[in-house]
Formats: structure tokens, C-alpha cells, sequence
């Protein structure tokens, strides 16, 4: 059995074909992961969560903010923002049963698994972790959002997720406000400071981080113990220079390539997307 985790599909259906054909996925006996974005801007969003779905519990997912916006679309709760690529995926006859089936995915996905090297912990999220988030507390928050979507309420939760502030962490936040920012961590964060403050505005590479910033891994300790997997930031082409932590957005719904990596021994595999 073989572990894959793919990143941000965005609807490239074809090429997330491409790449099981090269991995010589078997459901039967492999998983594959995936950091989140499965769909929106690429061709084929419907046909990539059909696909998924059917490979029942071989598939493990993280949620990504675009996926929170299918979500949101789908169920009325938000009626802004773009939706020209996911017109068909709304306009599909399965569009509340993928979505239902969708908002139980975690936020935060936490295993140890069997390698090469011995037994290893790994955490996958979409975007990352706030600074001095201890791997209890970054569960817990999750948590705190995943019960929310599993709710009768969760609605409520889709319409009021939007915006970029609060913009610092303090754990005397609660309400919306709490959930919105716990969410911008998870799904939407690149840049941050020591103190938490997020940076949404800039989306470029790493070595872009205004003043007093850095990429939000660059603080984490977490990874001395674990290896953790994200995607959502296609500049960073897969490269982090830091030890234990995975960028896996290659980028290819911008043309570049779709990429998974075998958790056992950390093997990374690729396929174009034209």
C-alpha cells in the first residue's frame, strides 16, 4: 500500500488522470490525500468530484477556501465573487449531494504512517498554521470550524466567512469573527509575523514578504516532529527550503504541472498540465 498526496486540483481533471495513471494508482490498496482545491478555475470542477467521490474511503481530503466558496454558492448562502468556472458543477443534478459530501472533510488532517524510516506523523492542512500554534491547539481550532460545517447552522457559517479581518490571533476572539479568522489561517494564509498578523494581500513567491513578515512555515517547530503538507501557493513552484514541510500547489491550473508525493519515502512524482 502507497500513500499519494496530490496537490490543488483546481477541476484539471485530465491531468489528476494522468498523474493516477502514472503513480499506478490501485484504490484497492493505496490512499491518496489531497491538500485541498479540488476544484474551481480549471475546466472540468463536476467531473473531478465525481471521480473523487466514487473512490470512497481510498480518498482523504483537506477543505481550501475554494471549496468553501463551492459550498457557499451552492447552498445560497453567498451569491458573490466568481463562479464562471463552477457553472457547470452548479447546474449538475448531483450538486447537493457532492456538496453535502464535501463539508464533512476536515480542516486538518492528522496521521502517522508507516515509511520507510519508521512510523511518522503527518499533518495536511490547505494554507497553513499561525505562529506558536502547539499541534493540539492547531487540532482544536479546526475542530472548532469543522463542527460548525457539520451543523444545522453551517449556512450561516458559508455567508459570513468572506473577508480579511480580524487580521491577528487572540484567543478572546469568539463568534464569527473567531471562526473567520481560524478559517483565513487554514485556508487562506502565505504571509504572517511573529505575531500572528496576517498579510492576504500579497500572493507572490517567498522571497516577497514585506517587512516584518515571513511565510507562515518559517515559525513553525511542528515540522522537528512531523511532516507537513499544503498547498495553496502555486509561487512557491513546490519549494519551501525547510525541512519536513511540503509545498505541493505546482501550479497546474497556471499551466505548470500537477504533483503528488509518496509519503513512505518521500518521492515526488509530476505530470504537465497543458
Amino acid at each position: 500500500m502507497s500513500v499519494y498526496a496530490v496537490g490543488d486540483i483546481q477541476g484539471c481533471y485530465e491531468p489528476l488522470l494522468k498523474l493516477m495513471d502514472k503513480i499506478n494508482f490501485d484504490p484497492a490498496k493505496d490512499r491518496l490525500w489531497c491538500v485541498g482545491d479540488l476544484i474551481n478555475r480549471g475546466p472540468d470542477s463536476l467531473k473531478t468530484l465525481r471521480f473523487l467521490k466514487q473512490l470512497g474511503p481510498a480518498f482523504t481530503a483537506v477543505l481550501g477556501n475554494h471549496d468553501l466558496h463551492f459550498m457557499a454558492l451552492a447552498t445560497g448562502a453567498f451569491n458573490g465573487g466568481k463562479k464562471k468556472t463552477l457553472k457547470k458543477l452548479l447546474a449538475a443534478p448531483d450538486c447537493e449531494e457532492l456538496c453535502e459530501w464535501l463539508r464533512h472533510f476536515p480542516i486538518l488532517h492528522y496521521e502517522n504512517l508507516a515509511t520507510n524510516n519508521g512510523e511518522q506523523a503527518f499533518l495536511m492542512v490547505h494554507a497553513g498554521l499561525a505562529p506558536g500554534w502547539g499541534l493540539d491547539q492547531a487540532l482544536g481550532y479546526a475542530k472548532e470550524i469543522e463542527d460548525v460545517l457539520r451543523g444545522e447552522a453551517y449556512t450561516k457559517f458559508l455567508s459570513k466567512m468572506y473577508g480579511d479581518y480580524p487580521d491577528i490571533w487572540h484567543e478572546e476572539l469568539t463568534g464569527m469573527k473567531r471562526l473567520r479568522i481560524l478559517t483565513n489561517y487554514f485556508t487562506r494564509i502565505r504571509f504572517c509575523n511573529k505575531e500572528t498578523q496576517l498579510n492576504l494581500a500579497i500572493k507572490t513567491g517567498a522571497s516577497t514578504a514585506p517587512k516584518g513578515y515571513k511565510p507562515w512555515y518559517k515559525y513553525q517547530k511542528l515540522s522537528n516532529d512531523m511532516t507537513i503538507l499544503f498547498g495553496h501557493w502555486a509561487t512557491l513552484n513546490g519549494v519551501t527550503d525547510t525541512e519536513n514541510v511540503f509545498a505541493l500547489d505546482t501550479g497546474c491550473v497556471w499551466g505548470r504541472c500537477l504533483t503528488a508525493l509518496r509519503l513512505e519515502d518521500k518521492q515526488i512524482f509530476c505530470t504537465d498540465c497543458n
